[in-house]
């Protein structure tokens, strides 16, 4: 894993994203999930081209079950954008590069 990828838990969530200083892209993602692995070297990709600009930070589902269930994730993957402690945008399900970059450029 990228050294610019957070992987935060319940606990951390609050100083990991709705504290930060830059917008947080978060991954909900689980280890059992398809689609989640097919999206996370796309991720890792985007976080060396976003670096300072948009932090990443990836959410296991299954280890952070009370963050996933504030957030009312149902499918994974479910990517949120965050900006000011605020969820601003929201993407389900694994799509191409090309459409994430457009996700994160529309929101930051």
């Amino acid at each position: 894993m990228s050294g610019n990828i957070v992987n935060t838990t319940d606990a951390n969530f609050e100083a990991d994203v709705l504290k930060s200083e830059t917008p947080v892209l978060v991954d909900f993602w689980a280890g059992w999930c398809a689609p989640c692995k097919a999206i996370a070297p796309v991720l890792e990709a985007l976080s060396t081209e976003y670096e300072g600009k948009v932090k990443i930070v990836k959410v296991d589902v299954t280890s952070c079950e009370a963050t996933a269930v504030n957030y009312n994730i149902r499918n994974i993957p479910a990517l949120l954008m965050f900006k000011d402690g605020e969820v601003v945008a929201q993407q389900i399900g694994a799509v191409p590069k090309s459409k994430l970059t457009a996700f994160i450029d529309e929101n930051i």
